[in-house]
This record gives structure tokens, C-alpha cells and sequence, in this order.
């Protein structure tokens, strides 16, 4: 498994749905990127001028939603998973 440094966290993607709720298939080439995921890993954290290591916002196993074209793609035994920095993470998904 992956295991991010500093601030950086492993998400696996989540992928939309292929089938509007009214029957319609979307092709691939339609599809927008996704853009969010469910957190598999996660740095130690940040740190800061002080020396110390700042605490990270999340956690493993919330789903966020993070920056459209942020991070770095990674597949591992057949899973998307991004490699994103916390600044890309923008929301926790509840």
C-alpha cells in the first residue's frame, strides 16, 4: 500500500454513476474527471517554521472532495487511487 509524506494524502477515486437517473448511458469521452474520494492513507503532516509537525484535517476513510485537476494518478491492482496534497483536498463530504 501507499504511504504519503508530509502533507499528502491517498485517495481512492470514486467514480459517477454511467447511467443518467432517466436510463441514459454516458460515454467515456463525455464523462467529466472526478472529483472525489474516499481517503486510504494519510502523511504525517506539515512542518511548520517552528520545527513542529502540524496535525492534518482528516482522516482515513472520510470522502472529500477535492481540486479537478490536482494531484498525480496512480493504478494498483486495478484501483484508481491520487496522490493529493491537503491544500487540493476543498471539503469533506458527510
Amino acid at each position: 500500500m501507499l504511504k504519503p509524506l508530509g502533507d499528502r494524502i491517498v485517495v481512492k477515486v470514486i467514480e459517477d454513476t454511467e447511467q443518467t437517473s432517466g436510463g441514459i448511458f454516458i460515454p467515456d469521452s463525455a464523462k467529466e474527471k472526478p472529483q472525489k474520494g474516499e481517503i486510504v492513507a494519510v502523511g504525517l503532516g506539515k512542518i511548520n517554521d517552528k520545527g513542529e509537525r502540524e496535525p492534518m484535517d482528516v482522516t482515513v476513510g472520510q470522502t472529500v472532495l477535492y481540486a479537478k485537476y490536482a494531484g498525480t494518478d496512480i493504478k494498483m491492482d486495478g484501483t484508481e487511487y491520487k496522490i493529493l496534497s491537503i491544500k487540493d483536498a476543498l471539503a469533506i463530504i458527510e
